[in-house]
């Protein structure tokens, strides 16, 4: 299983959700997908997203699985790497979701479709609570940032995922316009990955 995690205020239908879908579907691997709608409570993301390898498992699928973490799905993936040693790519994740989040209390806007969320302050507890201090095994890690982020501050990302293998884009946003040109290199790390021996399940 690919199980991509969205950024704040997205949804399934952005930009790299959908790109990284369409190239899988092309290698005949549409049945690894799995990138749900996200709440917007940090904790019942987390619940979710194991809900759904525990479903798919449960059926006979995601005997491996790979996190892909956007933005504040990255702060997600990195929670989940940690506490179930899934190996995990980062695509110009948060670190301190909890810091920049606090600006956006109240309803926000969802990018995509239409309609909106409510950010309260409890939100931004349970975020801190999923706080990963440092990484452990950074071969496990696949961090792509970009210098030219608007939103986030890449040396943050490359302070927080030190030794992790990194794509470090010269220029670029936020929404990394020109993912399309990384999709063999994520999907590569997410084949590779699995041949490192599974680390034993840590507490967060």
């Amino acid at each position: 299983m690919i199980l991509y995690l969205h950024g704040f205020r997205s949804s399934p239908n952005s930009f790299k959700a959908r790109v990284l879908a369409a190239h899988l579907a092309e290698l005949g691997r549409a049945d690894e997908w799995c990138c749900p709608m996200l709440p917007v409570s940090p904790f019942e993301t987390v619940a979710l997203a194991e809900k759904l390898v525990a479903e798919a498992r449960g059926k006979g699928g995601a005997q491996r699985v790979t996190v892909i973490g956007s933005s504040l799905g990255g702060y997600f993936a990195t929670h989940l790497a940690e506490k179930h040693g899934w190996p995990a790519v980062l695509l110009n994740p948060a670190v301190v979701p909890q810091r920049d989040l606090s600006a956006y209390l109240g309803e926000q806007p969802l990018w995509h479709g239409g309609g909106s969320i409510v950010v309260e302050p409890h939100h931004l507890d349970e975020l801190r609570a999923l706080g990963v201090a440092s990484i452990t095994r950074p071969e496990r890690y696949y961090l792509v940032a970009a210098t030219g982020d608007e939103v986030l501050d890449y040396r943050e990302m490359l302070a927080h995922y030190p030794g992790a293998r990194t794509t470090l884009i010269e220029g670029s946003d936020h929404a990394i316009s020109e993912f399309a040109q990384y999709l063999d290199q994520v999907v590569a790390f997410c084949d590779a990955a699995h041949a490192v021996p599974p680390a034993p399940q840590a507490t967060v």
